[in-house]
């Protein structure tokens, strides 16, 4: 049943949307389902399979927040410590508020990193802090050498130059916080960013196709990126390749990482089990607990903002199912996970120890339709 409803979905998916997807389904020990449907190069006519490698963007978060959390484990940072006592450039932070500096009432906190309520925003033009941020990011990527401090921490060191949005722990917005994040992690552990996600996450996890930069022997495995116009024709994307392997600028924790369908599906597994999988443990059984619990209080909640994801509070890192009943949602309560900006999805259940990873390489993604369906179909098929 489970097989049939997918694949009927998935075909029609691509049918209407990109160029090709992949979904894996796993439940307690056992794989229930992993398939491939269409192209990841619709030029060379290359089919998608278990090698094809993915932008997965934001779902590199989950990932970052797992990487905050065993040092939290080690006990080499609390989540209510302030950030200033790792990055001392985010001590005495200003915020900009109705056209005005004043200071921050409040210092960054660890834990506000994790839940997007630091204040520090994303590049854009709606604001004027995010115009700001905009052009940190620009010297960022302009900044031929950094012989003192990586790219990560150059840029954290610039974002706090900047005011932030709002005083820290009073709104949710979306933003870099998990890049500086990976700039704490890099400070904290003495490595850098991808060096620490390697040695502690992916080759435990037998993740050998997830990284940064792509090596150069693999980039012909890298899906192609697709615009899909009014009309429904694909065209090649060319401007959000400028982050793609191996000429990336910086290792974002937000955004950066590239992996594929089985490697993915390992990590999140992984948590599904309660963290730990064929031996190999990467974060405790109540510290998934602990992320995969709502963080924002009332009167923040409703700042989490997409309509697709009525229901879900907002963990650390993660959105987790709060109220089935306002997403219209058979999942779980407790079920969490994120999306990447290209499409791909993942769902994580300790609860019934399923997981779900799906894959495109699409914009505009399509997410509002695709993600809640396959939740949905997953759970009306699965007891």
């Amino acid at each position: 049943m489970l097989t049939n409803r997918l694949e009927d979905l998935l075909q029609g998916f691509v049918d209407n949307g990109p160029a090709g997807v992949a979904l894996s389904v796993k439940k307690e020990k056992q794989s229930i389902y992993q398939n491939y449907f269409g192209y990841s190069d619709l030029n060379k006519q290359s089919l998608i399979n278990d090698k094809t490698i993915y932008r997965i963007y934001s779902m590199s978060k989950v990932v970052t927040c797992v990487a905050g959390l065993q040092l939290l484990e080690r006990g080499k940072i609390l989540l209510t410590d302030p950030l200033s006592a790792y990055l001392p450039e985010f001590k005495n932070m200003d915020v900009l508020e109705n056209g005005q500096l004043v200071k921050a009432n409040q210092e960054i906190l660890i834990k506000d990193l994790f839940t997007m309520t630091s204040g520090i925003t994303y590049g854009g033009k709606q604001t004027e802090v995010e115009r700001m941020t905009s052009q940190v990011m620009k010297e960022v990527r302009d900044e031929e050498h950094s012989r003192e401090v990586t790219k990560l921490r150059l840029l954290a060191k610039k974002l706090s130059d900047n005011p932030l949005e709002f005083h820290p722990g009073t709104h949710w917005k979306y933003g870099l916080s998990h890049d500086v994040l990976g700039a704490l992690i890099e400070e904290v552990s003495g490595m850098s960013f991808g060096e620490y996600l390697t040695d502690n996450i992916f080759q435990p996890l037998g993740m050998n196709d997830t990284f940064f930069k792509i090596p150069l022997a693999k980039k012909h495995r890298l899906a192609t990126l697709y615009d899909r116009k009014e009309t429904g024709e694909l065209v090649k994307n060319t401007w959000l390749d400028s982050d793609a392997e191996p000429i990336a600028v910086f290792e974002s924790g937000g955004a950066g990482l590239h992996s594929t369908l089985t490697d993915y599906q390992q990590f999140a597994h992984c948590l599904a089990l309660g963290g730990t999988m064929d031996d190999v443990t990467i974060l405790s059984k109540n510290t998934i607990e602990l992320m995969a619990q709502n963080h924002l209080p009332d009167e923040i909640l409703p700042e989490l903002g997409w309509n697709y994801d009525n229901g879900y509070g907002y963990g650390l890192g993660v959105r987790v199912m709060i109220d089935q009943t306002k997403g219209g949602s058979n999942s779980s309560i407790g079920e969490f996970g994120w999306s990447g900006l290209a499409g791909t999805y993942v769902f994580i259940d300790p609860k019934t120890k399923l997981s779900a990873v799906y894959m495109q390489q699409m914009l505009p993604n399509f997410e509002f339709y695709h993600q809640p369906r396959i939740r949905n179909v997953i759970y009306g098929a699965v007891n």
